[in-house]
């Protein structure tokens, strides 16, 4: 042993240093006693393990000891060494790759998917925690157990794992687990560097979960999709619908009415003054219906037309149905409105002939042009609207009392502006805002004039009050509309008379009169010593109140301010 190359030595079981040669001498250096030479050695190679393998390193020099039981000269241990600068970095690697497994072990183990590793014949190898809470079996069970083995017993229903190896790539499959979860299996090949499976690595997806969140997802889209529309709704009902301001509960109430009509084909009896906006009603309604994607509008003025002509214009005529007619025909506004709305304005004025055609059409759903001798399916829906009564007509003979009912199927009565005053100031605005920003003005209300508007009775309604504030924005050259703008008709209606008593305070209602007496004096007398002597009051108080409301004389005379 002493002329060996390689440092070794003999100990007892118990540790003693039976014997040691000159290179193991060498490699502790140590010359003192066995008991001190046991212990450094031993403390040297830290041999506290059954490992049949020890490696040490001393003066930056690297030794693996061979453990063996050295049985020649009884039960002892033979340890001998070699020194390789190369086992080093063997150690360092196997620290590494010892790491790399524990990171591995854990990555799988918390891995939320259930994992299982089989090797080429399906043997399970490895799985992790997350596959009890999917499959409800511990995952001990499926260790050393092959995936047919699994199937026999129901675990499983089909194998992921068979298929990736026939196909030699990734496999995904849905199927029930043993729980009656739906999972997502997927399967994927490890292969050697002989492009051979060697391993497949399945991963189960609960999609139970995923399939709940899905619905829930579903429902609180559908849920937010309702809250939406509601919102919508509310927000549309103040605010502008196709040229008309929604603020009055009434108007609210109607359009909401049109809303929810507007999708069936029901014909609509539009009622209430001229000017309340009877065809923007309908329109609202065509535009708020599918039809509005199918069809047109196509609206008639039945009072506008004469009579006739009326019955061409809406049945259309033949080739060659009266003189004058167009050699190619015509289609009429029914044929015009299929698929969409036939708006009948003015109603009341039909004569009763055409009463009759029209009753046929909204009862058969069919016309026949004049001239012609082949009826035409159609798909029309009808609004009509009137400021008449036609229950009085009925009454009267001059209405159809079929027509009626026919048309008055969902009857709307729109209220006129003085029932619904508070449509009037937002109204106001609105027309306002469109001329100034048409004709780049910017023009303004004061707050008489708005208290006016707002008491005033508007016998021609949205249309009279449309034309009024276009007609004092035109006639106006100051900034801001007061009263003195409105034209004469309106200033010396009964209606101011009203609004001063109802609609402003004593103070602005004394402040009217006042400036009025004095602008009528103003126009009547020459000077203000006359105006004063009529009212009976001071010039001094005369004067003032002629500053105060900028109303000058109509013939000044010298000394006169």
């Amino acid at each position: 042993m002493n002329v060996l190359p390689y440092p070794l030595f003999v100990t007892s079981k118990q540790g003693e240093v039976i014997f040691q040669n000159s290179k193991m001498m060498e490699f502790v250096k140590t010359k003192e006693s066995k008991s001190s030479e046991t212990k450094n050695i031993i403390n040297f190679l830290n041999d506290n393990t059954e490992d049949k393998f020890i490696y040490t390193n001393m003066d930056n020099r690297s030794f693996l000891f061979v453990k063996s039981v050295f049985s020649h000269m009884g039960d002892y241990y033979l340890y001998m060494g070699i020194e390789s600068s190369s086992v080093e970095k063997l150690i360092e690697r196997l620290k590494e790759t010892e790491q790399l497994n524990v990171e591995l072990d854990t990555i799988i183990e918390n891995s939320y998917d259930g994992i299982y590793i089989t090797d080429y014949d399906g043997k399970t190898l490895k799985t992790n925690t997350a596959i009890e809470r999917i499959t409800g079996i511990p995952k001990e069970y499926y260790i050393g157990k092959k995936v047919d083995e699994l199937m026999k017993r129901g675990i499983l229903e089909n194998s992921v794992t068979h298929k990736v190896i026939k196909e030699k790539r990734t496999v995904s499959i849905v199927q029930a687990n043993y729980k009656g979860k739906e999972t997502l299996i997927t399967g994927n090949p490890v292969f050697d560097k002989n492009g051979q499976i060697t391993k497949v690595v399945t991963n189960i997806r609960d999609l139970s979960e995923l399939n709940e969140l899905q619905a829930a997802l579903r429902k609180a889209n559908e849920l937010n999709e309702n809250y939406k529309k509601e919102i919508d709704k509310l927000k549309g009902s103040n605010r502008n619908i196709d040229g008309v301001v929604v603020s009055s509960q009434e108007l609210k109430i109607i359009y909401e009415t049109a809303r929810r009509i507007s999708n069936v084909d029901a014909t609509v009896l539009i009622l209430g003054e001229t000017g309340v906006g009877k065809d923007v009603l309908a329109k609202f309604i065509f535009n708020n219906s599918l039809r509005a994607k199918d069809g047109e509008y196509i609206k008639v003025n039945c009072g506008a037309i004469p009579a006739d002509l009326l019955e061409s214009e809406l049945f259309g005529y033949e080739s060659g149905a009266f003189t004058g007619a167009s050699r190619n025909g015509k289609p009429g506004m029914f044929e015009l409105a299929n698929n969409g709305v036939l708006f009948l304005d003015e109603i009341g004025e039909l004569s009763l002939a055409l009463q009759v055609k029209l009753l046929r059409a909204l009862q058969e759903h069919e016309i026949q042009r004049i001239g012609g001798t082949k009826t035409k399916k159609i798909n029309v829906r009808v609004i009509a609207a009137t400021n008449r009564n036609l229950k009085e007509m009925v009454n009267e003979g001059t209405f159809r009392e079929d027509l009626f009912y026919r048309l008055n199927v969902i009857p709307i009565l729109i209220p006129p502006l003085r029932e619904r005053r508070n449509d009037i100031l937002p109204l106001a605005g609105l027309f306002l805002n469109q001329v100034n920003k048409k004709y780049s003005f910017h023009k303004t209300l004061d707050k008489n004039l708005k208290e006016f508007l707002k008491s005033y009775n508007w016998p021609g309604n949205i249309r009279e009050l449309s034309n009024l504030i276009e007609r004092m924005i035109f006639t106006t050259d100051n900034e801001m509309l007061t009263i003195e703008n409105l034209p004469y008709e309106y200033r010396e209606s009964s209606n101011i008379n009203e609004m001063i008593t109802e609609s402003i305070t004593l103070k602005e209602a004394v402040e009217y009169t006042e400036e009025k007496v004095l602008s009528n004096a103003a126009k009547k007398y020459n000077t203000t010593y006359e105006i004063a002597k009529v009212l009976a009051t001071s010039q001094a108080t005369v004067v003032r109140k002629l500053k105060k409301y900028k109303i000058t004389l109509k013939n000044k005379k010298n000394g006169e301010s």
